[in-house]
């Protein structure tokens, strides 16, 4: 069972803390426990509690009508929002909620909703990845158990396998090749499956390599299939060197190939960076990137059709 505090609680719903104490005390919506220090804390039920009444309170529905609701009563008009208004705050405490219940139904139907809807990549852009920053922080400090991110990170990754599956038989368009991984000690895989998705999509060749890969293994891929760009994602410091003598030693050994890098460990990077890399900061940023090399790409095979 996980255990939140009343700031978890306010990032999750988007409920202000203050609010939510107001309604604690007037309404009695939710009454949390309190440890030996008599600091509140609140668990799943409490999370789900206030999710749906977020909910359904951000749909028009004043607190004071939602406090004389029992819990059926509760759900059965969340389900009722639910079904008829996709904004995306409904889509991301729906969500959470089934993240905390571990309902794949629930998830699944949300996520393929938005899939036939708006397309995977927007699917992923914009839901699966504020739902995602959303979540961040809170895995980060151990509010949530492994086993919500686990739940979670394993049906969002059987979502992109899939769709870059539907993609195999797309013909690649672009002759630079890039070679994606993750460094020895790195974990996080789903940015970079999402990272090959997009590439797939845009009919660049890519070789994708997963996680824990040495540097040794990157070079002897390297000489292989000699790609024009390489792209990693670091979050932590990597495992075998300090940040700047890794970023060091992957610019030295590739030397005619464009290091493309992304992640948390590089906000406050200071170090300058070698002539053949560049920092992607964002996710945004890194599809923007993608999108002007496809854009250029699309250019110069229309000029070599025509000659």
């Amino acid at each position: 069972m996980a255990i939140y505090s009343i700031k978890d609680l306010e990032q999750l719903s988007g409920i202000k803390a203050h609010t939510l104490r107001i309604w604690e005390q007037r309404y009695k919506i939710i009454t949390p426990g309190r440890t030996k220090t008599n600091i509140r804390y609140y668990t799943d039920e409490h999370l789900k509690c206030i999710l749906n009444i977020a909910i359904l309170n951000k749909n028009g529905v004043k607190i004071s009508k939602i406090a004389e609701m029992n819990e059926r009563q509760i759900s059965a008009q969340v389900s009722k929002v639910s079904d008829v208004n996709f904004d995306i705050k409904n889509q991301l405490d729906a969500l959470t909620i089934s993240m905390v219940e571990l309902d794949e139904c629930v998830f699944d139907k949300i996520i393929s909703t938005n899939i036939a809807q708006i397309g995977f990549e927007r699917t992923m852009i914009e839901v699966i990845n504020p739902f995602l920053e959303k979540l961040g922080n809170l895995w980060f400090t151990g509010s949530l158990t492994p086993i919500h991110e686990q739940f979670i990170t394993n049906l969002i990754r059987q979502k992109i396998i899939a769709e870059i599956d539907k993609l195999c038989s797309y013909t690649c368009s672009s002759n630079e090749k890039f070679v994606i991984f993750l460094p020895e000690g790195e974990k996080q895989e789903l940015s970079l499956l999402f990272f090959h998705f997009s590439l797939k999509i845009r009919k660049f060749s890519v070789v994708y390599l997963g996680n824990d890969v040495s540097l040794k293994d990157l070079k002897f891929v390297s000489q292989v299939h000699q790609p024009a760009y390489i792209f990693t994602i670091i979050n932590t410091s990597p495992i075998a060197s300090p940040l700047h003598q890794y970023v060091s030693d992957l610019t030295s050994t590739f030397p005619n190939s464009k290091l493309l890098l992304s992640g948390h460990a590089f906000s406050k990077y200071k170090k300058k960076m070698p002539a053949n890399a560049s920092v992607l900061q964002s996710f945004s940023e890194t599809m923007d990137f993608l999108n002007l090399l496809s854009s250029s790409n699309k250019v110069k095979t229309k000029k070599v059709t025509r000659s």
